[in-house]
């Protein structure tokens, strides 16, 4: 491998010089440039990064941390691509770290990407409290923008969807077609997602007067396989109900195929409706009803943050989005309603 030195001798300059023309710190006149670059090139000369972001303090890249047990599905396929593609167009590039199974685990990362000298860094938090990305967006210089987490402290460096208003208005959607018996399929409940979904279905149940029954909130963890379980365990108790939320689409899809092996149809006896708008929601029979997260414009208004930040600009507003309800074919009046 070619080094600096080698550069320096063949464009007849100092090492020295070529280490300013590659820093881009201190005066280097416009012919010498020029010929440390043609010389660069002959040699096949390709600089240390991390030595290069030690001299400049800048790397032109933007971390991410995301815990391993997020990677799956349409929703975060989704983040990371969107991640990727409007980093990339800001001329930097994304690097991926996962934060694995804790707080402490999710810090480690996080330091990581500030030894590799990240100009900035996104943080989608699987574990960490509100209170201690607080404190580290307090004790780091570079941006942290944190992803679907309020902040108390510092709500500029937070960009969020509001899961409870929008399980909300979904479960307020179904109760304004007559439906009084909704089941709910929750996700894992260490996700603060999988809470807010939660909180907003029984915001909505008490609004309308309805009692929140327990036997009707079923837990899961995300998986088809957890729709499957959690039909099969209201179908064995007994349990009343005429709609059916889930958590996701791939456990609505899951509760979609037990309702079908229990001879239920969907929507004619059972409505049901999921979150994050799956690809594959439109082509299933019937075409399953669902939440569609904003997450394209959650994403660019992450890295937009980012970059205002990065260019000393003012402080953007903070902005809560809110998901959109899309009623396909699994949605329908409650049996016995008229209209």
């Amino acid at each position: 491998m070619s080094t600096m030195q080698d550069v320096a001798k063949k464009a007849g300059v100092s090492k020295a010089t070529v280490s300013r023309v590659l820093s881009g710190k201190g005066y280097v006149s416009e012919a010498t440039r020029q010929q440390v670059f043609a010389a660069i090139e002959a040699a096949g000369y390709r600089p240390n990064l991390l030595a290069r972001n030690l001299a400049t303090n800048k790397s032109q890249c933007i971390g991410m941390v995301v815990t391993n047990t997020l990677y799956s599905g349409s929703y975060f396929s989704e983040i990371l691509s969107q991640a990727a593609k409007k980093v990339e167009e800001s001329g930097r590039q994304l690097i991926l770290v996962d934060g694995k199974h804790s707080a402490q685990q999710e810090r480690e990362a996080i330091e990581f990407l500030l030894d590799l000298r990240c100009d900035a860094i996104i943080l989608y938090p699987r574990f960490l409290s509100i209170s201690e990305m607080d404190e580290i967006i307090e004790q780091t210089r570079q941006p942290i923008v944190v992803v679907n987490r309020r902040l108390r402290k510092h709500p500029s460096h937070a960009v969020f969807c509001d899961h409870q208003q929008s399980a909300c208005n979904a479960t307020l959607a179904l109760i304004e077609r007559g439906h009084r018996h909704i089941a709910f399929i929750t996700g894992a409940l260490d996700s603060p997602t999988a809470q807010e979904r939660l909180n907003g279905y029984k915001q909505a149940i008490s609004r309308a007067d309805i009692p929140v029954e327990p036997q009707r909130i079923i837990e899961g963890k995300w998986t088809p396989a957890c729709g499957v379980r959690a039909i099969a365990s209201l179908l064995e108790r007994r349990v009343t109900f005429s709609a059916v939320i889930a958590s996701n689409d791939d456990m609505a899809i899951g509760a979609l195929k037990q309702l079908a092996r229990a001879g239920i149809h969907v929507p004619q006896q059972v409505s049901l409706l999921g979150f994050d708008d799956h690809p594959i929601a439109p082509f299933l029979l019937p075409a399953l009803s669902s939440v569609k997260d904003p997450v394209t414009e959650m994403i660019h208004e992450v890295i937009n943050r980012i970059i205002s930040m990065l260019d000393g600009g003012d402080m953007l507003p903070q902005k809560t989005l809110v998901s959109g309800l899309v009623l396909r074919e699994s949605v329908a009046d409650a049996p016995g309603t008229t209209r």
